[in-house]
């Protein structure tokens, strides 16, 4: 029986399970089922685990089953972990080879696919600046869903759909909205509601409880957004550009 394909031979968009159904009694389950890590592993990464469990974890005997030298052997393993988030990247080893096969839609309007776009023209790196003029680099990860900045030493890292959060914050409100302040208020307190940039964040990107401290980022994403010509970065608050009102 062929192993499951996690990526459209068309478009390589993601794939997911729609229909489950019993051999024996022809029952058919339909749902939208999504995918794991280990089905989304290439053959390559595939014959790999399953040598590598095989041979019960010793690395010279992988090698020698498949025919690779110790590094090799070292490197496909480190990989294979961070693919299956096992494991973080190291900022320090991302380069533009491992994020070329990143999957973008270039004519979508959602924040996090023009983010995801522009960090792929850059080599999957670049500097921001807070609002403060501060310098802030953020990195692409090769999982095409999410980054990473020293300045928020988080796990697991933010994924590109907080900009998304952010956004709708902004539409709901008329294309601005206050920051907030997540470090000296609690969600629900008044500079730390959904109406703010930091509680919308909270609440509705990392399902945060009215009364729940709450992990303050705002000052690099903001710096993101203006980077990425969506938002002004301006004292306080958040605004759309004139340029990203015209896409919607």
């Amino acid at each position: 029986m062929a192993r499951i394909i996690s990526k459209c031979p068309g478009c390589a968009g993601m794939l997911h399970i729609t229909t489950l159904r019993c051999p024996d009694c022809g029952m058919e389950l339909k749902q939208d089922f999504a995918l794991t890590q280990f089905d989304k592993l290439t053959d390559a990464e595939y014959l790999f685990l399953t040598t590598f469990l095989r041979q019960r974890g010793n690395l010279k005997n992988v090698q020698s089953e498949l025919g690779i030298s110790y590094p090799t052997a070292k490197k496909r393993l480190d990989e294979l972990l961070i693919r299956l988030q096992l494991a973080e990247p190291d900022e320090e080893e991302l380069d533009m080879t491992e994020i070329s096969g990143l999957s973008v839609d270039r004519n979508s309007t959602k924040a996090s696919e023009i983010i995801k776009a522009k960090l792929k023209d850059n080599g999957g790196r670049v500097i921001v600046h807070t609002a403060r003029g501060l310098p802030c680099e953020i990195v692409a990860h090769p999982d095409g869903k999410s980054f990473t900045s020293k300045k928020l030493p988080i796990k697991p890292p933010y994924e590109y759909v907080v900009f998304d959060t952010i956004l709708d914050l902004l539409v709901r409100n008329g294309g601005r909205a206050r920051k907030g302040n997540g470090r000296n208020y609690k969600l629900g307190e008044p500079e730390c509601d959904e109406t703010t940039v930091v509680g919308a964040i909270a609440k509705y990107y990392a399902g945060k409880k009215y009364g729940d401290s709450v992990f303050d980022p705002v000052f690099v994403f903001a710096a993101v957004l203006e980077w990425a010509g969506i938002a002004h970065n301006e004292r306080g608050e958040l605004v759309l550009t004139q340029a990203y009102r015209s896409l919607l």
